[in-house]
């Protein structure tokens, strides 16, 4: 039981990230939309580089592309309290059940793995060559919480056993 007391604390943990982070890009909807804008217009990489030609200056693609992160974020969000109620329903099943009850918890971490893999460190990191930038950097801050993520994803799918009496 306290093994899968602990995967539904860190799966609601990782659930209650999100939410804080939806929170804080909509109601301080500038300060990161800042960070998208400055990584896609490139304008704090390395003077002379030769990817310049792949800025994004106009300000359709910074809204597009902030507004397609909260969106991912808040999916992100909803799919990781879904997957804990779930798991909390089946808390004293049967093995089988619990371990049934983790495809919606998988779903929700493998997506927000892929929004810091894809997201920042492919897409803004080295498309965008966010790397270059000491300013608007998010490498370090996007592997700490693709890290963080993929280890609860990793308990969680570590096999049930059936409860001893």
């Amino acid at each position: 039981m306290i093994i899968r007391t602990a995967k539904i604390l860190l799966l609601s943990a990782i659930a209650l990230f999100y939410s804080l982070v939806v929170f804080n890009n909509t109601t301080d909807f500038d300060s990161n939309y800042q960070f998208v804008r400055h990584v896609l217009m490139m304008d704090t990489t390395f003077p002379g580089n030769k990817g310049m030609w792949r800025a994004l200056n106009a300000p359709f693609w910074h809204l597009s592309f902030y507004l397609s992160v909260i969106a991912w974020e808040a999916v992100t969000a909803i799919l990781c309290w879904w997957g804990a109620m779930a798991l909390l329903r089946r808390v004293r099943g049967s093995a089988a059940e619990f371990h049934a009850a983790k495809r919606i918890p998988v779903i929700a971490l493998t997506l927000g793995l892929l929004m810091w893999m894809v997201a920042f460190l492919t897409v803004g990191a080295e498309w965008f060559l966010m790397w270059q930038s000491r300013l608007w950097n998010g490498q370090e801050e996007a592997f700490r919480m693709f890290v963080v993520i993929a280890i609860v994803l990793l308990l969680i799918l570590q096999p049930e056993r059936e409860e001893q009496p």
